[in-house]
């Protein structure tokens, strides 16, 4: 999507178990980014088919956690971001409340809670305003 609202980033498993429809809905305003998970490129294909996608980017995976933070950090840019993984090293907390566009950094091992996705949709529905 070329006039993305933000950048999503998670593994597929954090959007494995969403409820029908949500993550499309997501998708309408973002642009995904997939890192790899524990499932791999099966995991990613499954995801793509069950969101009728027939390409999906994948950010780079590195050796160093602090070296895939900053990959992600990277592909941020200027764009808000929603952040979804295991957890956050200080130096990607710090980054994400220092920079100017909003955003999220969500902690999930495994697929997002109800709580998770409801921190996701306010925080859409915010930058949604503030795009108006």
């Amino acid at each position: 999507m070329a006039d993305a609202l933000f950048r999503l980033v998670c593994t597929p498993g954090v959007l494995a178990r969403a409820p029908a429809g949500w993550v499309s809905m997501m998708l309408q305003e973002s642009e995904l980014a997939l890192l790899v998970d524990d499932g791999g490129l099966r995991a990613i294909t499954d995801l793509a088919h069950a969101l009728d996608l027939v390409t999906v980017p994948l950010l780079r995976t590195e050796d160093e956690p602090s070296e895939q933070d900053a990959t992600v950090m990277s592909y941020a840019g200027s764009k808000p971001l929603i952040w979804v993984a295991r957890g956050f090293g200080e130096a990607a907390t710090s980054w994400a409340h220092a920079r100017g566009p909003m955003t999220l950094l969500v902690e999930a091992d495994g697929p997002l809670s109800d709580e998770g996705r409801r921190r996701i949709e306010r925080f859409v529905v915010i930058l949604g305003r503030q795009a108006e």
